[in-house]
């Protein structure tokens, strides 16, 4: 079930910011080369020189080139975006169809969203301080389905796992500051959701993840999904929380 537009677009107009440039690592560009090259090897031996195309040591190390090539070819590429008016960045990448993205949100920018909605600035501190980020995940073109749980996604700080609040525990901590409830609504529907399932064809969300960092710490994240059942997942390295 899809959640309904005010919920999938909850920071509409407030974080996407012109003036972006992209800075995407550097791409193979030889690999559909290496690719054609080598099945017409194979095609070639099979037609020219059957007694060798048949020898298993041959066929295996063509084989073995092949894979590593297409393996090489579906590595996901991704892409670091930096706003030149306010330094904000994104990284993403796309990998099996599906898109994958984390932006900055600058504390001040929390801070204003939030206010807006009920909670004073010493209320909602402790969130948007806690190194935060726009969260997008969208199905371009999967074979199927895509269905996460947010809860088996992983941060890891220098190698190490961390741990990061789910949105239950950030409402039970609201909860017990006596939040009004309007504002707590609100808090929840800005979230990136803990669960959801995005057909293919661009069906998608965004909402707001809190890593429970300090500012200017990096990490790498892995979003775990699975596409009709079947295990996928993308990782995002070296981001960056805000200054």
């Amino acid at each position: 079930m899809n959640l309904p537009a005010l919920v999938r677009l909850p920071l509409a107009g407030a974080i996407r910011l012109p003036g972006h440039r992209i800075r995407a690592q550097p791409q193979n560009d030889n690999t559909s080369l290496f690719l054609i090259t080598a099945t017409f090897i194979l095609h070639w031996m099979d037609f020219h020189q059957p007694s060798i195309s048949q020898s298993i040591s041959w066929r295996g190390v063509f084989a073995s080139i092949l894979l590593s090539l297409i393996t090489h070819a579906a590595v996901a590429q991704q892409q670091m975006t930096s706003n030149t008016a306010t330094g904000v960045k994104t990284w993403s990448l796309s990998h099996a169809g599906v898109h994958f993205s984390l932006t900055q949100i600058l504390s001040e920018q929390g801070d204003a969203f939030y206010v807006n909605r009920g909670f004073s600035l010493d209320q909602i501190a402790p969130f948007t301080s806690s190194c935060v980020f726009m969260t997008v995940l969208r199905n371009d073109a999967a074979t199927g389905t895509v269905h996460f749980v947010r809860s088996n996604w992983q941060v890891r700080v220098d190698g190490q796992p961390h741990r990061f609040k789910t949105v239950a525990e950030w409402l039970e901590f609201f909860r017990a500051r006596q939040i009004a409830k309007s504002a707590l609504i609100a808090f929840q529907w800005a979230q990136f959701p803990p669960e959801q399932e995005y057909e293919p064809g661009g069906d998608w969300n965004q909402g707001m993840l809190s890593v429970g960092l300090g500012a200017g710490q990096s990490f790498d994240i892995t979003a775990n999904w699975d596409i009709d059942s079947k295990p996928d997942s993308a990782t995002l390295t070296g981001v960056e929380c805000a200054q």
